[in-house]
């Protein structure tokens, strides 16, 4: 078993459990604390594991969203803060989110919202989930057309993760998660290391397994230290400027598989520009695994730079800022203008990517 907590500026902390067959015991004896408990999941994750984990939570009133990112919505957060006051939440009673990255990230913000503020406990279900969305306290819903427009921070109360869900993914959901773990292996030498030396057992869900609490560790020290997002923060961030402009634009794979791109792309932007060539051959390599060998036809360059004005983490100066990879361990912050950006995807392009 592995445990990690954070701590924030205003004094919530979360604690989070990595380990086989966790929630039967934990999940239950966290629950005794609550007068009561609201379980959000999505149709799809909740036909799946409704059942198996129904022993650990008991007789709780459910509120199910449609699957899928599409509906990461105003309205979706709205009709599950409508659905908890129908059951009568207070303010000393808990939300338990059950499933994947947009189920933690609309479930977090309703329980940050709902009388300002209750517990919330996440049971993430995806590979991406357990690495990335459901540690840190980012909540948010998309607006606008822009991703994660209206959030807040709001810290779990706890994070139960079980290496069992993983053995039920499909190959897409394997290859959204590794998105985020390469990113951290970009960031972490640890990581990056371990991921080179099993290039041949990146969708193994028991070499997946035993990643999950290194990218757990890294991220909660990343958080520790940065808790809104001041500084050290945003570098996670890596590779995900590009990754939200092409999701905007073309919208057929998964998150993770557009942060592989992202972080491949910028790569050689951070290539182009005085990076270590050698290191970063090497993440593109590990990027182009992870996605199972190729990069797939990506949009139009121009296309792609209006996109990216859109990003919220830009100055609002007209430029578009990446943060991208620099060398081993090594990140930092380029900014570039529309055209040099669009100049630089279509010239990645070209080389045959």
């Amino acid at each position: 078993m592995r445990t990690f907590t954070i701590t924030d500026e205003s004094t919530q902390t979360s604690r989070i459990v990595c380990r086989r067959e966790i929630l039967q015991q934990a999940l239950a004896e966290a629950l005794r604390g609550y007068r009561q408990a609201f379980v959000f999941s999505d149709e799809t994750v909740w036909q799946l594991y409704g059942r198996r984990v129904g022993r650990a939570l008991g007789e709780r009133a459910v509120y199910c969203m449609p699957a899928g990112e599409a509906h990461k919505t105003p309205e979706t957060l709205f009709a599950l803060l409508a659905a908890m006051a129908q059951a009568g939440l207070h303010r000393n009673d808990c939300l338990v989110c059950l499933g994947g990255g947009v189920v933690g990230d609309v479930g977090g913000l309703a329980a940050a919202l709902y009388m300002r503020g209750i517990d919330c406990i996440q049971v993430p279900t995806t590979l991406l989930a357990q690495v990335d969305s459901s540690v840190g306290g980012k909540t948010a819903v998309d607006f606008c057309s822009i991703k994660n427009l209206v959030g807040v921070f709001h810290q779990p109360k706890y994070v139960y993760i079980d290496p069992v869900f993983l053995s039920t993914l499909p190959a897409r959901e394997v290859r959204c998660g590794l998105g985020e773990i390469v990113k951290h292996g970009a960031l972490c030498p640890e990581i990056f290391d371990t991921l080179e030396q099993n290039r041949d057992r990146l969708t193994d869900w028991k070499f997946l397994a035993d990643i999950v609490p290194m990218n757990v560790a890294f991220k909660a020290d990343v958080v520790r230290a940065d808790a809104k997002e001041g500084g050290l923060r945003k570098c996670l961030n890596l590779g995900h400027t590009s990754a939200h402009a092409f999701e905007l634009l073309d919208g057929r794979l998964s998150h993770g598989e557009y942060v592989l791109i992202g972080t491949y792309l910028e790569a050689a932007i951070s290539a182009a520009r005085g990076g270590d060539r050698e290191y970063l051959a090497r993440l593109q390599q590990l990027c182009l695994a992870a996605l199972g060998g190729t990069l797939p036809a990506l949009p139009d360059a121009e296309a792609a730079a209006r996109a990216a004005c859109l990003d919220k983490k830009n100055t609002g100066r007209g430029r578009i800022v990446l943060t991208v990879p620099a060398a081993r361990g090594e990140y930092r912050l380029l900014e570039l203008d529309t055209q040099e950006y669009a100049r630089e995807l279509a010239r990645i392009g070209r080389e045959g990517c």
